[in-house]
């Protein structure tokens, strides 16, 4: 099978495109590398924006796209409050941009990186497929947004599409192959890695008063490598079913901020300054998803998704890549 992915430079998508081609996928990769590296991607690669429909267009009859699986969009919550044009525009246009090229040559398969942001804050835990969307920001609003979109052009078109809502995305390929370099870091672990790396002066940590056992917020994370491997699921899944869904993608569990920052310690050695601040808007005390569905439905089982693993992963990648990627 012929597989595009839009965004394949980037962090969860080059993970993804190196789990596609270990099970024997043939794949290309579109990504502008606005925020992607050239560096972490180990096949075709057209350097394009996904709102060019003539490149799509092209790449799909030249390769005979098969599957799409599309991860090109901006993802910083902070950022959207800022700017929510920059969002709409990107997420949304360049997306339905995306989707015409792709009905236009025929393609009938379409994965969608979305996010547990759709959510908002959740009335209840855990979080399942059924917890109402309500996004409190332009970004999680720009993913809702796709989300209905596909759902028209299901019924349209027939592109039937799986939507895959991560939680968070954390640690790099376990054999240190590929990592982890979004700049600037906005994720906690990387953001703390930094700070054990002496590239950052402290670590603000913000909110320590909320409900929870250590007065920290509680998120759901999961590695990358077990997001990539989801995708693989979820394509096999359109492949023999042929019926459009939407997934949650966490472990069903969370870790707490400070957890994840006595992990850091542990993992590097390094004693981090580690700055108290107040609560940031918006931040919900806890949030972790029910993973039944996608376990039952795709048999997907994460592997990698303990916090020892995400960190050391990451760290090790660190270590070896003080830099980063080099392009």
């Amino acid at each position: 099978m012929n597989v595009l992915v839009a965004g394949g430079a980037g962090y969860i998508g080059s993970h993804t495109v190196q789990e596609l081609q270990r099970r024997g996928y043939r794949v290309v990769v579109v990504d502008n590398l606005v925020s992607g590296h050239r560096s972490a991607v180990r096949c075709d690669l057209m350097v394009a924006d996904v709102s060019d429909r003539q490149t799509i267009a092209a790449v799909a009859r030249d390769y005979r796209i098969d599957a799409v699986i599309h991860f090109a969009a901006f993802a910083a919550v902070g950022e959207s409050m800022e700017n929510p044009g920059k969002y709409f525009a990107n997420n949304v246009v360049a997306t339905q941009a995306l989707l015409d090229a792709l009905v236009g040559a025929g393609v009938t398969r379409f994965i969608f990186s979305s996010s547990c942001a759709v959510y908002g804050q959740p009335n209840r835990l855990p979080v399942t497929e059924d917890t109402p969307a309500c996004p409190e920001s332009p970004y999680g609003e720009s993913k809702l947004i796709v989300e209905r979109m596909l759902r028209w052009y299901d019924y349209a078109h027939g592109l039937k599409f799986i939507s895959l809502r991560y939680f968070n995305a954390a640690g790099t390929a376990v054999d240190g192959s590929i990592g982890e370099d979004i700049r600037p870091a906005i994720r906690i672990i990387p953001v703390a890695l930094e700070v054990a790396m002496d590239k950052r002066p402290q670590f603000t940590l913000n909110g320590t008063d909320y409900d929870t056992p250590d007065g920290t917020c509680i998120r759901d994370y999961v590695h990358v490598q077990d997001l990539a491997t989801a995708h693989v699921r979820a394509l096999e899944y359109l492949t023999t079913e042929s019926r459009s869904d939407i997934f949650n993608l966490g472990i069903g569990r969370g870790y707490s901020n400070r957890q994840i920052l006595d992990v850091v310690q542990r993992v590097t050695g390094a004693s981090l300054n580690i700055v108290q601040s107040p609560r940031r808007e918006g931040d919900p005390a806890c949030v972790y998803a029910d993973s039944t569905r996608v376990r039952r439905v795709l048999g997907w089982e994460p592997r990698h998704s303990d916090i020892e693993t995400m960190v050391s992963s990451n760290w090790n990648w660190r270590q070896a890549h003080p830099n980063g990627y080099l392009d």
